[in-house]
């Protein structure tokens, strides 16, 4: 989340025939509901299947490396994972450095990093239609199993990614390490925090949202400061188009520093704001646009994200429409229900931003996650087996008050301006009688540790289970340990165990009798190499929510 402002548009436009395709059915959708998804997808050249249309290039003729954004792997299953890469000579170009025909690439997934042990391999085209992105879902593996995976193309071989696979469904698992990340404006600083991640042994990262940041890049890079080489022109403005999208994805992701995070571990991805604006909430724009612009830029988002993300099929949007919520088990000991509080959500009230609570914020009628999201996780608890019932979503969900006196107000673009859509999901963890519930959150680049609580107004009133807040990789810059609002806020939320605005990640290891969450932070961004560190550790005990030092 970003503070909400007024901004001019950057110089990027969509073609005029696309415009004009999606101004045909935009105020349509708006008015009844009804997603025109086929013509939108048409409209910006998105299909809905994947095509061999396109004629096929001579892999061999490819003269440079077309592995420039690493390797990468998502969502793990018991008997599969999926892999990823795009095939990017030139990544800072609208075509990626390559001719619009579809490219045949094959794969190979091995149980060494050398490939003696090859476990399984095959062939699939990389579409023009993609932006020549990969995804292979890799079936019939083994459970609890690392592997290791690469491509190939013409003559080259990618860098060799390490995955692996989750736990059969009903075993008993006695511990399970993953890490959480969120927020990293490229223009902010380095992605040092994903240098030391990708160190760490873990089963699993959720990433919550704010993979890349619509804002104008600078020639030199932002904070990084390049003296050189320069980036090009076209990063500094706003994204808006379908190229705009791709080719931010293409500056993100040739940072070393994530690309080896994502080689080192599988991930699990849901988006927040920026990957297509900042604050917008459902179909209504930040900014005054006419709804088939937004419905265009949307589409043209939800597209980019999905071509440069691991993930599976049913996850590939149909015009401007993406299903990203879904649910990953871990044997008998966790179960995770990632979310989507962007898509769905209704409005912000009193016109976002931090504001006194009242009727319009505490309407029981709006709901961050939409009606079909909320019922499918209520459900999804009723049902669930797991110790823990983990939660990884985008925006703060524990009450946040930003003064100690009666004059208090909240942040609209969090739970705290859907309360009647937070107190649903509470009456849940309840009825479903789950006792080690845990909410994954990022956005706000800093960390911080809740207890949720029953009743916000009572310190003393029951616990309900924890919140684990992750800081920023880069965005808000260096950041201080503690900002100037921490004496406030600490003694403004009594059930906030711990502030801290660093920037780094968190790990949580959890276990039959406990979880442990250490946050791990960086002093520095604006410079690279700075060292991590574990900023705190907190333990919550199995069957007895509640936040304590380790």
């Amino acid at each position: 989340m970003t503070p909400v402002h007024r901004r001019t548009q950057g110089s990027g436009t969509h073609a005029p025939e696309l415009r004009a395709a999606a101004a045909h059915l935009g105020r349509r959708r708006f008015l009844t509901g009804t997603a025109a998804a086929a013509a939108l997808a048409f409209s910006v050249n998105l299909p809905s299947a994947g095509v061999a249309s396109a004629a096929a290039l001579d892999a061999r003729k490819i003269a440079e490396n077309p592995f420039t954004l690493g390797v990468a792997s998502g969502d793990p299953r018991p008997d599969g994972v999926l892999l990823w890469t795009r095939l990017a000579p030139r990544p800072y170009e609208p075509d990626g450095g390559l001719p619009p025909n579809r490219v045949a690439v094959r794969w190979e997934l091995a149980h060494d990093a050398r490939f003696t042990k090859i476990v399984k391999r095959g062939e699939t085209d990389a579409h023009p239609e993609f932006h020549h992105s990969v995804h292979v879902d890799v079936p019939g593996l083994a459970a609890d199993r690392v592997y290791y995976f690469r491509f190939r193309t013409g003559t080259w071989i990618s860098p060799v990614g390490r995955t692996r696979t989750a736990p059969a469904r009903n075993a008993k698992v006695s511990s399970l390490k993953f890490a959480a990340v969120s927020c990293q404006a490229y223009h902010d600083g380095y992605f040092t925090a994903y240098k030391h991640l990708a160190q760490e042994d873990l089963a699993v990262v959720f990433h919550l949202g704010d993979y890349l940041y619509e804002y104008a890049v600078s020639a030199v890079g932002g904070a990084r400061n390049y003296t050189e080489p320069s980036l090009p022109a076209h990063f500094n403005r706003e994204t808006i188009t379908l190229e705009d999208y791709r080719m931010r994805y293409g500056l993100y992701k040739s940072d070393p520093d994530l690309r080896a995070a994502h080689a080192a571990h599988p991930f699990v991805v849901t988006w927040d704001d920026h990957e297509t604006e900042n604050n917008y909430a459902g179909e209504t724009p930040e900014n005054d646009v006419p709804p088939e612009e937004f419905l265009l830029r949307r589409a043209s988002a939800y597209r980019a994200y999905w071509e440069n993300q691991p993930l599976r099929t049913p996850q590939r949007p149909t015009g401007s429409d993406m299903r990203l919520y879904r649910r990953l088990e871990f044997g008998r000991l966790a179960q995770f229900d990632i979310l989507d509080t962007r898509q769905y959500r209704s409005d912000q009230a009193y016109g976002d931003g931090w504001q006194a609570p009242g009727p319009e914020s505490e309407d029981p009628s709006r709901t961050l996650t939409g009606q079909t999201q909320e019922r499918w996780l209520l459900d999804g608890w009723k049902k669930s087996k797991a110790t823990w019932n983990v939660v990884p979503q985008q925006v703060t969900f524990s009450q946040r008050r930003n003064l100690t006196t009666p004059d208090f107000k909240l942040s609209m673009d969090s739970w705290d301006g859907y309360p009647a859509s937070r107190q649903r999901l509470l009456n849940g963890v309840q009825a479903a009688g789950l006792k080690n519930f845990m909410v994954l959150t990022g956005d706000v680049h800093t960390s911080y540790a809740y207890d949720i609580k029953k009743d916000w107004n009572n310190p003393q009133s029951r616990t309900l289970g924890t919140e684990i807040v992750t800081t920023s990789i880069s965005s808000g810059k260096d950041g201080a340990e503690r900002p100037s609002n921490w004496s406030t806020f600490m003694a403004a939320n009594p059930h906030m165990k711990f502030y801290n605005g660093r920037r780094g990640y968190v790990t949580v290891a959890l276990g039959a009798k406990q979880a442990r969450a250490d946050f791990r932070t960086v002093d520095a961004v604006t410079t690279p190499g700075a060292p991590v560190t574990t900023a705190a550790s907190f333990v919550t005990e199995a069957g007895a929510p509640g936040l304590k030092p380790a």
